[in-house]
């Protein structure tokens, strides 16, 4: 095996994590397709499908490194929201979470010299950036809109399909 027992217990939980996400963003999803607002419910289903990515990226890894996956029990995710914004919070703090505990990952992975992960999760520490970021940036919207403006959000989000809500920066984008 190429990293250690440690590590795949760790990752595993991370496994746990990202499917855990996924199933808050499809709860959220249906939220605001509840609603009748579908661009919300659509940025939250492809959000959903992300972790979902991310989960099984972090299972193949484990799997080509040699560790056994083991995917611990997951969490029922929150189902009702007394606002977008309540929604919207809830995800920039998920994001926040998971961003810290990738950052666990790699800390676990430098202190056990575990090149191999380290260079794996770089891709997850990038990606992080942008999901806080973009998360922050809906939140503040929502919040500038409030909820009699939500029509709004709706027609940025569907002027800015499939695209990240924040805005790369100088320099930045995929």
């Amino acid at each position: 095996m190429l990293i250690s027992e440690k590590m795949v217990a760790a990752l595993n939980t991370q496994i746990g994590n990202e499917f855990g996400a996924f199933i808050q963003y499809v709860e959220i999803a249906s939220h605001f397709g509840r609603e009748n607002l579908p661009e919300l419910s659509r940025h939250f289903y492809r959000q959903a499908e992300e972790e979902k990515t991310h989960a099984l990226k972090i299972v193949n890894f484990v799997v080509d490194a040699g560790g056994t996956v083991v995917i611990p029990a997951i969490p029922a995710p929150r189902a009702k929201f007394a606002n977008a914004e309540e929604a919207v919070k809830l995800s920039l703090d998920w994001e926040v979470t998971v961003t810290k505990q990738i950052n666990g990952l790699v800390d676990l992975a430098i202190g056990e010299n575990d090149h191999t992960s380290r260079n794996f999760l770089q891709w997850f520490v990038a990606e992080q950036l942008e999901e806080v970021s973009s998360m922050d940036m809906l939140l503040s919207m929502v919040r500038r809109a409030g909820e009699q403006g939500l029509l709004f959000i709706e027609d940025f989000l569907a002027r800015h399909r499939g695209m990240p809500v924040a805005s790369p920066g100088p320099g930045g984008g995929e």
